[in-house]
């Protein structure tokens, strides 16, 4: 058997033995998205302060982090000012710049593990659009391959779908998910594994708010003692009705805290309740906001959780949430630009971000600049490759000590 026969033109389109597996019912047939995105986007972002906070402190400084075209590689690398993908990723559409389009693509990405771009342009011409679409109104239709047949994006009844090719998976959409262990089709958000800790911050503030609305008060008892020993100890059903509406009307709210309450006819209050400091209410809802920061990789200290200092000062925080949030996040958008969108402006043509205008990697920049103009064994040039800066031509020197 030759090489031809092998790899014939029925071998040639992508084919694995076990993706087929994944789709041995509904293939061809829209996959729905995961159910809970209402409930994570109400729950854990709209009503949550500190899963706010998290998805906002990654989603905008990643967005901030400014994105270059670049042609060639190593030291033939050469930067593109005046490119059309620079322009496109600079003003991606008439209603967006690129830095809003960017924080929510990546909010989509925290809140939902799921985040959809489309390209807008002409059959056979370059994208003259970007547009960040809603991860819940999109839903994945599985090909017998195990690849996407397309993706459907349904709004009011009405729905467009976008057809993915079965050989080289190109597409006029990119999907972009997180690791999910149990779901073929599409990611998991953060959220999901902090769901209980939101819960529970959320339930915690809910109790604050109630107990302002009490007077800041606990909640106690009446106990009714008659004055004489020969009456009933039980108050009849008009004088309960009675006590409880004058209660509610004058005793309870924020508006009647501190009113003092008069106690007449034997009755007595008693407490029943436990403290706030008894409940340890407070530490309870520090430790819930820990475990939802970590979900996101953002250091407590940045979300205002009292008593945390993990990091020594707030620059070291800083510093650990691009490390450990934000950079992993733009590589992998960055990773799958150059796969999806790149190829299109030319072969050679890659995205990448210039981690210089990262204000928060100063100092560290400082002394990796430092450290390479110490090297006496490193000529020019190869500080500057060093450097990721091009090659100075024969017989020209930097000026000074500059590299």
């Amino acid at each position: 058997m030759g090489w031809k026969n092998i790899f014939s033109p029925q071998k040639e389109a992508k084919a694995s033995a076990s993706a087929p597996l994944m789709v041995q019912f509904g293939a061809l047939q829209p996959r729905f998205t995961p159910r809970q995105y209402d409930q994570l986007a109400k729950e854990g972002y709209q009503k949550n302060v500190i899963a706010y906070r998290c998805v906002q402190l990654v989603s905008r400084n990643a967005a901030a982090v400014p994105w270059l075209v670049t042609r060639g590689k190593g030291a033939h690398k050469k930067r593109l000012e005046d490119h059309p993908l620079a322009a496109l990723l600079a003003q991606p559409n008439p209603m967006q710049g690129g830095a809003e389009l960017f924080a929510a693509l990546y909010g989509f990405y925290l809140i939902a593990g799921n985040s959809y771009i489309e390209a807008v342009g002409a059959q056979d011409t370059l994208p003259r659009e970007l547009w960040t679409l809603r991860p819940d109104r999109m839903r994945v239709i599985p090909g017998r391959s195990g690849l996407p047949a397309a993706y459907r994006y349904q709004v009011g009844g009405q729905s467009v779908d976008f057809a993915v090719d079965a050989i080289t998976g190109a597409s006029d959409l990119l999907h972009l998910k997180t690791f999910h262990p149990l779901d073929d089709w599409y990611g998991m958000s953060p959220l999901e594994a902090a769901a209980a800790s939101i819960d529970q911050h959320n339930d915690a503030a809910k109790w604050n708010a109630a107990l302002l609305q009490s007077s800041g008060r606990p909640s106690g008892a009446l106990v009714y003692k008659p004055p004489h020993s020969d009456t009933a100890a039980t108050l009849t059903d008009e004088q309960r009705e009675t006590l409880k509406t004058e209660l509610e009307n004058f005793f309870s709210g924020a508006g009647n805290a501190g009113r003092p309450l008069v106690l007449e006819g034997g009755l007595d209050w008693r407490e029943m309740s436990l403290s706030p400091k008894d409940m340890d209410w407070l530490a309870g809802k520090d430790v819930s906001a820990r475990e939802i920061a970590l979900a996101f990789h953002v250091p407590p200290q940045l979300v205002g959780i009292e008593g945390s200092l993990t990091f020594a000062n707030f620059e070291q925080a800083r510093l650990a949430l691009f490390d450990d949030a934000i950079l992993p996040l733009i590589d992998h958008v960055k990773d799958e630009l150059n796969h999806w969108l790149a190829p299109r402006f030319g072969d050679d043509i890659r995205i990448d971000y210039d981690i210089d205008k990262i204000e928060a990697y100063a100092e560290r920049r400082e002394k990796v600049w430092k450290r390479i103009a110490a090297a006496d064994f490193l000529t020019v040039n190869e500080k500057r490759a060093a450097l990721g800066l091009p090659p100075l031509d024969a017989g020209t020197k930097p000026q000074g000590d500059a590299v």
